[in-house]
């Protein structure tokens, strides 16, 4: 599913009844060349100032197909509000644990507060400039207009990363839903995921289960430990909704089938491909089941994604959410 042409203004309605459809949207070309290039240039300087002489080797783990092994401790726990480095498990050698990787090339993500501090991925909320039409907008559409197509009363701006998928060494990260991780009461969460290089099939691109998010609640959920100071587990969604309200008109019904119906065949149905050129923005409902696969390439595959949730009265964000607001709040996309 792709959709060409995407306007700075927001969502076509064509793009709009796609996303309702299918649970995710790409729009090729959505960053210019030119910023492309730029948030390159800032990851690959975040890179090089990784010192893991005072670094606690913090690796990022995806916890598999259940979540219990989840990363928890806190260097990640507290991630939020900074910008923080996660290694790649298998830049590790499985006996000795050394490091068997250069420390740029060791790097699973960084996370998770690029909006907030890094200059070039914080500028990416601002809308594009529309005093000289012949110029090329940086981002198109923006954020914020998306995030109104979409019905978002008062988007906040939340787990923002780039993901190092690293040549030989990039993890697969199983079948999972966004809003496991970032619950609202009710189900808010959608991302947006903008690749910085190709994505394909070879170097772990995405792939998608279409529609899942019409028939998939969001029926676990990662939480930190009560009581303790690190940890994170996975538990029942036992008091929250398992889908979001409809916000705009032919949105669509979720939950028209239950999961427990055949739920383990629904999920292990045919995923489809998103192999992307870089400059693509990919929009990622909560409760779209996705995943990636191991890159075993000599290509990397370097993206960029935050995640917005509704921060509007009526919608809860989870105080047993792994990620916490600063005291500030969660960044506020319009305004």
């Amino acid at each position: 599913m792709s959709s060409a042409e995407p306007p700075s203004e927001g969502l076509t309605p064509e793009q709009l009844a796609a996303f309702h459809r299918d649970g995710y949207l790409i729009i090729p070309d959505a960053l210019s060349p030119e910023t492309v290039s730029a948030l390159l240039a800032e990851t690959h300087r975040l890179l090089g100032t990784l010192d893991l002489s005072n670094h606690p080797l913090t690796r990022f783990r995806t916890g598999g197909e259940t979540g219990e092994d989840h990363v928890g401790d806190d260097y990640f726990l507290t991630s939020g509000d900074k910008i923080r480095f996660f290694l790649e498990e298998d830049a590790f050698d499985p006996v000795s644990g050394a490091l068997t990787k250069p420390p740029h090339r060791a790097v699973n993500k960084i996370g998770h507060g690029l909006h907030m501090l890094s200059p070039p991925f914080a500028a990416l909320l601002r809308p594009p400039q529309t005093h000289d039409k012949t110029e090329t907008p940086a981002v198109a559409p923006a954020p914020a207009a998306v995030a109104r197509s979409l019905g978002f009363a008062d988007p906040r701006v939340l787990q923002s990363m780039v993901i190092c998928k690293q040549p030989e060494i990039g993890g697969a990260v199983p079948a999972h839903q966004d809003s496991t991780f970032l619950y609202t009461d009710p189900p808010s969460a959608v991302g947006f995921w903008y690749a910085l290089e190709d994505a394909t099939h070879e170097n772990g691109c995405l792939s998608f289960l279409p529609g899942s998010h019409r028939w998939a609640g969001v029926e676990r959920r990662l939480v930190r430990k009560p009581g303790a100071a690190e940890g994170t587990e996975m538990v029942p969604n036992e008091a929250g909704q398992l889908f979001p309200v409809p916000r705009v008109e032919g949105e669509g019904v979720y939950g028209d089938q239950h999961e427990g119906v055949g739920g383990e065949e629904r999920r292990n149905g045919e995923y489809v491909l998103g192999e992307v050129k870089a400059g693509t923005l990919v929009l990622i409902h909560g409760n779209l089941l996705h995943k990636s696969e191991r890159n075993l390439s000599q290509k990397g595959r370097i993206i960029y994604t935050f995640h917005i949730i509704e921060g509007a009265e009526g919608w809860k964000y989870d105080e047993r959410n792994w990620l916490q607001p600063p005291p500030e709040g969660f960044t506020k996309l319009y305004g």
